[in-house]
């Protein structure tokens, strides 16, 4: 048995889909059939992803658990080595290692009210726990999504966005920052859904992730409607390296993100020697 923990798995590309101009979701599956019957993960964990002679990415896992043998991967094309992932087909081979860091805390949820606000790709980590909860309806309460992006084509996950709300007490909002001639939905930031949503924070968990800003006004936006700090779970991001706390590169104070994190409340991010 290998110990290195730096050496990835081999996984061939299965699927490759479309969801943006940018976004591409990959279904991987893992050779080592050993492995792969071995492999678990929790919504919220991420995998090492390496192009080989050329690097390794961090990337969420998007997929749910609650669906054995299925790993899929959506990354958005955001430079050199996410344009080389873009550029692989079905049947190619990547490396993967993992998943690494905290994942959501899925018992805490169970039973509760939950909204989920995302922003851009921050949907791809949340999709993985909103299936979960929609595998498993009958553990969970009323199911609230709220999503920003840039423009309608900018909108990921277009089947499911559609899909979820069809689900029991389950209700999806969307919004754009630039409307196209045929978008008749809501316009704005994703805080301008707070009126259609009908949500609380007497009785509601929020999960949000997202870049850095939108989380800032999300955050303020959600402790004015009464939910705790305990209450509001987000994700942080941060250039990681290793994935399994050696280098330090995602240092944030005495936190590593990729081992502390990438999940936190907000009652632990105020401690963070960093903005949001």
């Amino acid at each position: 048995m290998n110990n290195n923990i730096y050496l990835p798995q081999l996984a061939v590309i299965k699927d490759i889909k479309e969801e943006t101009g940018d976004i591409k979701t990959f279904t991987l599956a893992f050779k080592d059939r050993k492995f792969k019957k071995s492999f678990s993960f929790r919504p919220g964990q991420f995998m090492m992803v390496s192009v080989f002679q050329a690097g390794e990415v961090p990337i969420s896992i998007s997929s749910s658990p609650a669906q054995p043998g299925i790993l899929q991967l959506s990354i958005k094309k955001a430079g050199s080595l996410t344009g080389k992932i873009h550029g692989h087909k079905v049947g190619d081979e990547i490396g993967v290692r993992g998943p690494y860091g905290r994942s959501f805390p899925v018992e805490r949820l169970i039973g509760k009210n939950l909204l989920f606000v995302a922003g851009g790709i921050g949907l791809a980590p949340l999709r993985s726990l909103i299936n979960y909860v929609l595998d498993k309806r009958t553990e969970f309460g009323r199911v609230t999504i709220l999503h920003g992006a840039r423009t309608p084509s900018d909108i990921p996950f277009k089947h499911e966005l559609s899909r979820w709300p069809k689900e029991r007490d389950a209700k999806v909002l969307v919004t754009v920052d630039r409307p196209d001639s045929r978008w008749r939905g809501s316009v704005g930031p994703v805080t301008t859904l707070w009126n259609k949503a009908d949500v609380s924070g007497q009785d509601t968990l929020a999960i949000i992730c997202g870049p850095p800003v939108m989380i800032s006004f999300v955050v303020m936006d959600l402790l004015k409607m009464g939910f705790s700090e305990d209450d509001i779970i987000s994700t942080l991001e941060r250039h990681m390296k290793c994935g399994v706390g050696k280098c330090g590169h995602c240092s944030i104070g005495h936190q590593l993100t990729c081992v502390d994190g990438p999940v936190f409340t907000y009652r632990e991010m105020k401690k963070l020697p960093t903005d949001l």
